[in-house]
């Protein structure tokens, strides 16, 4: 899930874009006039494919949760085996 937050921002943050625009008009007078408009873009998420992998994290994360769990169960098993004084 970290690793999915840490991705989104910075898909954002490198997905946003800047433009700055500068107008510089003197008149006959001398008298100067300047305008600047910045404006920032950002995309658009695509909320369908967000949830889907969403899911998808969350069922790779339940399946290596799986896995882990019969690791542990198949080693406790092989120490129970070596260890048996019978």
């Amino acid at each position: 899930m970290k690793k999915a937050l840490i991705f989104a921002a910075m898909f954002l943050a490198l997905a946003c874009t800047k433009r700055t625009e500068s107008e510089v008009v003197t008149d006959s007078s001398g008298t100067v006039t300047s305008t600047t408009v910045e404006s920032t873009t950002v995309p658009a998420v695509d909320t369908a494919m967000t949830a889907e992998a969403t899911r998808d994290v969350a069922d790779a994360a339940r399946d290596a949760a799986h896995a882990t769990g019969t690791a542990l169960e198949k080693a406790g098993q092989a120490i129970q085996d070596k260890t048996k004084t019978d």
